[in-house]
């Protein structure tokens, strides 16, 4: 049986399918995110993924060899501590559009948003589809 909600109702379905889609290609994004930073003696060369995990250290010329331990380990940490912030600004950049006006992923990320905040308590719905949802079509039989 036909209802006079079936178009709203197929059209929520089909809005809540491109929400879908669009996380998913948001998290593909994400996931194919890498940064790479050098040093300014062009010592190392760190490359990181979008969570700042090292996926690669390179030593682009012999600099390095002149280098005491603890310098090369001081500069190790800074360049992919660098390597990190741009991965970071680049995932930003991919989830930007999905945030409310005056959210940052970095708000998000160190918890001065509450997720929960940024949703409404109810699901928007046309004030049609929300009376058929409480109350039903007028015309079914409730028998």
């Amino acid at each position: 049986m036909s209802s006079p909600y079936d178009q709203e109702i197929e059209d929520l379905l089909a809005l809540y399918a491109r929400q879908r889609e669009e996380a998913a290609e948001t998290r593909r994004r994400i996931a194919a995110t890498t940064a790479t930073a050098t040093d300014p003696r062009q010592a190392v060369k760190v490359t990181v993924g979008a969570q700042g995990e090292l996926t690669a250290v390179e030593f682009p010329n012999g600099a390095y060899r002149r280098m005491a331990p603890r310098e090369l380990a001081d500069l190790l940490v800074t360049t992919a501590a660098r390597a990190r912030e741009e991965a970071l600004e680049a995932v930003a950049g991919v989830v930007s559009d999905g945030l409310p006006p005056g959210v940052t992923l970095g708000d998000l990320l160190q918890g001065r948003v509450d997720p929960t905040a940024l949703l409404p308590e109810e699901p928007a719905l046309p004030d049609t589809v929300r009376e058929y949802v409480e109350h039903g079509f007028e015309g079914a039989d409730r028998g």
